[in-house]
Parts: structure tokens; C-alpha cells; sequence
């Protein structure tokens, strides 16, 4: 089974025969002992320390289809190597366009994602409601937030709803967390622990299903909820809203519960606050974990693992567009 490989050290990846070589190097740039990774077990690569390669490199890579991941210090999703799609598929794309440029066709997708993403938000609200957290208020507030979503004309209406969905769902969050306080949301930079924490998970989403769409024929810069923009995935944007309830905010609040990540995982700056290395290490364990975990599929009748969700959300959203069958997000049952 592939598997998705971290890099954290700064090093030099070459190929050697059908095999990656990595070669770790500290901070005098004196060569650590190599690590072999065999090709056919990798699914793709995220990089968090420098990557020294060339492009003997990335032709391999690309061939074997595996995408390659960039961070910078600040945990800032900086760019992807994005192999060349092996999944062409004109009509796709035509019809992938033609959703976007009907304002009513462009619509009915963008609610789905909305209703989704607000559903599975107050599932995990419901859950620790039943573990004994005050969360009443908040859940009444998105019920009936959710409600208008079907009342929305256009797309800006659209996401102001699900702005405020968000606002009061991040106002639960400190009633569900033990030591820790959100104390609203607040972004590039972060200004806590709990903020750090969701620009990172949130980060990781996002990358998880731009990846999971390239193995799709779905054009990721084609997107319903979030305008398309330069220099971003936009469809990778609009899936991810659905689940980062599900796989982020769960991991964030088991982290932090269980103290997996305590504030000494923090660099705590004026102004910033951003996650050490031991920090990321701790919350990607998790969100592997969270990844690989399976549930018994309703309508396939088979365990399948929360990761290859993602990949099944982008094929029924490519039968809607193709017309052969409406579309419904993934909604957590249980």
C-alpha cells in the first residue's frame, strides 16, 4: 500500500535505480546516513525542510506520478510538483466549465459543499454535547444558519452564511477544549496555539484533496464555492470545507485533549505563534492515523478509509457534472 512520506530534515533526494535516496544534512551540511525509499510505495511527498534535487529527479517522479509537496517555515503551503495528468478528459473539463459559468448550475454544487461541511460541523458539536459540553447555544445558532443556506441567490450570499457558521462554530471551541483557547479565529499569522493549530490542519486538508483530485479527471483550478483564482487549487478549497470538520478539527481537539501537543510544540513570537517541528510531527501522526482509520462504506458495503473518502467525494461530484448522477456531499452518519 502507498503511503505518504514527511520530510522534515533538509537533504538531498536523487534516484537510484528504481529506488529514492535521501540523504539527510544538518546544519554544519555534513551528510547524515541514506535512506532508500522504494518507489512503488510512495504515494506522494511533503516537504517541510529544503529539498535539494534535480530534475533526473522530478522526471522520475513525475512518470510514477507522485506529487511533491513545499512548506516553508512559517507552515505556509508554498507549491506543488504536479505530475502531468494521466487522466485527460476533454469533456470533463468542457462540462467542468460549463457548471462554473451557469450562475444556477454553479449554485446547486456550492450548497452541497456548504450543507456539508455545516452537517458534519454539528455532528462533532453533538458529540461532545453528549460528553457532557455546553454547547447549546452554538448548536442553535448553526441550525438555524444552516437553514438559510437553501434561501441563497448567488455566491457571495452563499459564503457569508458559511462565514458565519464558522464564526460561531470556532466560538464552541473553547467549550470543548480542556486548556487551551481559541479566543476567535485569527490568520496569517495565527496569534495562539488553537489558531496555529487550525491554519496547519487546515493546510494539511487542502493539500490532501488537491492531491486526492489529480487522480481524478476533475480540473482542480475549477471550482463552484470558491472563486477560481491564480495560483491556487480552488476545487481542492471547496471539497476540503467538508471535510476539515471531520479529519482536522477532530485531530486538533484529540491533540490538545490528550495533551499529544502541549505549548512547548509552539514557537510563540510577537505577534505569531507557529508550531515546532516536534509540534507538526505530532499533529501529522494524528491526522495519519485519522487518515487511515476506515468505517463501513453504507453504499459500497465495504470498509474504506477516511482518506479514500476524499477520492469518492471527487467521483460523485464528476458524475454530476456529467450528468449521471446528482450530487450529495459526504455527510458523517454515525
Amino acid at each position: 500500500m502507498k503511503k505518504t512520506y514527511y520530510l522534515f530534515n533538509p537533504g538531498r533526494m536523487s534516484r537510484k535505480d528504481n529506488t529514492l535516496k535521501f540523504i539527510p544534512v544538518d546544519e554544519s551540511g555534513r551528510e547524515g546516513t541514506p535512506k532508500y525509499i522504494p518507489i512503488e510505495g510512495v504515494s506522494d511527498l511533503y516537504c517541510f525542510g529544503s529539498l535539494d534535487a534535480n530534475s533526473a529527479l522530478y522526471n522520475f517522479l513525475g512518470k510514477n506520478g507522485i506529487s511533491v509537496h513545499f512548506f516553508d517555515y512559517y507552515e505556509h503551503y508554498t507549491g506543488s510538483f504536479y505530475p502531468k495528468e494521466y487522466l485527460l478528459a476533454g469533456k470533463m473539463q468542457i462540462e467542468q466549465t460549463r457548471y462554473h459559468l451557469s450562475a444556477a448550475k454553479r449554485l446547486v454544487i456550492a450548497k452541497k459543499f456548504v450543507q456539508g461541511a455545516s452537517f458534519n460541523i454539528l455532528k462533532n458539536l453533538k458529540y461532545y454535547q453528549n460528553r457532557g459540553r455546553d454547547l447549546g447555544y452554538y448548536l442553535e445558532k448553526i441550525d438555524g444558519l444552516a437553514a438559510q443556506i437553501e434561501n441563497a441567490s448567488d455566491i457571495p450570499g452563499l459564503m457569508g452564511i458559511e462565514g458565519n457558521i464558522r464564526q460561531s462554530y470556532y466560538g464552541a471551541f473553547d467549550h470543548i477544549l480542556k486548556d487551551h483557547a481559541m479566543e476567535g479565529r485569527s490568520k496569517q499569522p495565527p496569534l495562539n496555539e488553537v489558531n496555529a493549530l487550525v491554519s496547519f490542519g487546515n493546510m494539511m486538508c487542502y493539500t490532501l484533496c488537491l492531491d486526492q483530485i489529480y487522480h481524478t479527471q476533475l480540473n482542480p483550478t475549477i471550482s463552484y464555492l470558491h472563486e477560481p483564482g491564480y495560483r491556487r487549487y480552488s476545487l481542492a478549497l471547496d471539497i476540503a470545507e467538508i471535510f476539515k470538520p471531520i479529519l482536522v478539527d477532530r485531530t486538533i481537539f484529540r491533540v490538545l485533549n490528550k495533551k499529544e501537543v502541549q505549548s512547548k510544540d509552539f514557537d510563540i513570537q510577537v505577534n505569531k505563534v507557529i508550531l515546532k517541528e516536534s509540534g507538526k510531527k505530532a499533529f501529522i501522526r494524528a491526522f495519519e492515523e485519522r487518515l487511515n482509520e476506515t468505517i463501513k462504506h453504507r453504499t459500497l458495503k465495504k470498509h474504506v478509509s477516511y482518506k479514500h473518502l476524499v477520492k469518492l467525494e471527487c467521483y460523485k461530484l464528476s458524475k454530476h457534472i456529467l450528468n449521471i448522477a446528482p450530487y450529495e456531499p459526504f455527510k458523517i452518519w454515525w
